[in-house]
């Protein structure tokens, strides 16, 4: 029988300062800029203890109230900034 699997996509947003006391444990001393990459990872933890395995994640634009992603093609004539990001999980069903 073909193992099947359940997946989960959220939006995962870097914030240092909301995670300010648990990287402070990881990196002593370390001054992490407010939207730092590892400011992910207490919330990247919390889901993989519940069975969760990252598979995908890309930064995105922005997030629109609809759920919608905001993206540049081509030549973009201006920077985007964005502490949003597009993640999608898997685990085994059943979990």
């Amino acid at each position: 029988m073909a193992e099947r699997w359940e997946y989960y996509t959220t939006f995962l947003y870097a914030d240092a300062e909301k995670q300010r006391d648990i990287l402070e444990s990881r990196w002593p001393g370390g001054q992490l800029p407010k939207y730092a990459p590892e400011s992910l990872i207490p919330e990247l933890d919390q889901l993989g203890a519940e069975g969760w395995e990252l598979v995908h994640m890309e930064p995105v634009g922005g997030v629109g109230k609809k759920g919608d992603v905001s993206f540049t093609r081509g030549y973009a004539t201006m920077t985007v900034w964005s502490n949003a990001y597009f993640c999608v999980f898997k685990r085994p069903s059943g979990i």
